[in-house]
């Protein structure tokens, strides 16, 4: 009878150590599947270092090397609007490395819309100026931390869909996600809300940005920008490229002009 109190105690403390260890053994499973899925998020999937490794080496590789000239179409519409109520055409003229100038070829509706897009293209004039290392809107780890979300299609391409996290508040950065090519590592689209609103008249300012190669140039193709104004209410920016012309139109329109002129002439 001892014998048997023996062996059933000593089976006890077996059963006791085996669901023990097999509650390790789940645990450790668990949490290792925990840091792969923050990590590599799936059997073949980089580590969220590579891609974003990957991805600022990418951008930095896509930077404008050619002459270039866009017509670029703004759209405003007022709170509560269907209708456009202003409508801007406007030509951008880019040589490399970092000239950038623009001219208004039309204006309709309130002129409230050709004030704002003269702000935004002073603005893209004025960084385009500046060293790209220097860039605050960049998309890399100087001003961003990032997580990793998934995977997802966008226009038929496969993406790494990341999380956007700014690491101060400033006007040019965005809270929110960037969807990374899978191949080229290059974002493709941005949407999120500003960090910073650039007036207190703005309550929030959501964005989406899309980005495209254009003849063989990597640039911003659209936006859409949702202000919501005190007072007043939502007003919507767009913006789209209507045509894109090559080096050679751009040598023989664009007049050579200093980089320093430019940035402080005012439209």
């Amino acid at each position: 009878m001892r014998s048997l109190t023996a062996k059933t105690v000593e089976l006890g403390n077996t059963t006791g150590l085996l669901k023990f260890g097999l509650l390790n053994l789940l645990l450790c499973a668990f949490l290792s599947s925990g840091a792969v899925g923050q990590q590599n998020s799936g059997s073949g999937t980089p580590s969220l270092a590579t891609i974003i490794e990957g991805m600022e080496r990418a951008q930095a590789d896509v930077h404008p090397q050619v002459a270039y000239q866009l017509i670029r179409e703004y759209r405003l519409f007022g709170a509560k609007s269907s209708n456009s109520d202003s409508q801007v055409v406007a030509e951008v003229d880019f040589r490399p490395p970092s000239s950038k100038h623009y001219n208004i070829e039309s204006r309709s509706g309130s002129s409230r819309g050709e004030q704002i897009v003269r702000r935004i293209l002073d603005h893209e004039v004025e960084a385009a100026t500046k060293p790209a290392d220097t860039h605050t809107a960049a998309v890399n780890t100087d001003n961003y931390d990032f997580t990793y979300l998934g995977e997802s299609m966008l226009d038929n391409q496969a993406c790494y869909l990341l999380g956007l996290k700014p690491k101060r508040k400033d006007k040019d950065l965005i809270s929110g996600q960037a969807w990374v090519d899978k191949h080229s590592l290059l974002v493709r689209h941005i949407e999120g809300e500003v960090a910073k609103t650039p007036s207190w008249w703005l309550k929030t300012v959501r964005v989406k940005l899309a980005f495209a190669y254009l003849e063989g140039t990597w640039l911003q193709t659209n936006m859409e920008a949702v202000a919501d104004v005190r007072f007043v209410g939502p007003h919507t920016l767009t913006s789209r490229v209507l045509d894109y012309r090559g080096a050679d139109v751009v040598a023989s329109q664009m007049p050579l002009r200093s980089v320093s002129h430019l940035a402080e002439r005012k439209h």
